[in-house]
């Protein structure tokens, strides 16, 4: 059998299985019960400086703008 045949028979079979089950498990991983704790503060970036602008940092001589 060709590599290419076999590869190509592979992926539309078996890798599309994998593929899917491995995104299904993402899924059940970050939408899980215990996951809110953890993702609360990364899905707050937005909203941190939100009653005044971040501080601004120091300009480094070397960068142009």
């Amino acid at each position: 059998m060709e590599s290419y045949t076999f590869l190509r028979a592979f992926a539309d079979s078996w890798m599309l299985i994998a593929l899917f089950a491995f995104f299904i498990g993402v899924c059940f991983w970050v939408f899980r019960p215990g996951a809110t704790k953890t993702y609360e503060s990364p899905a707050n970036i937005p909203f941190r400086h939100e009653d005044k602008p971040a501080p601004r940092r120091a300009q480094d001589p070397s960068e142009e703008v």
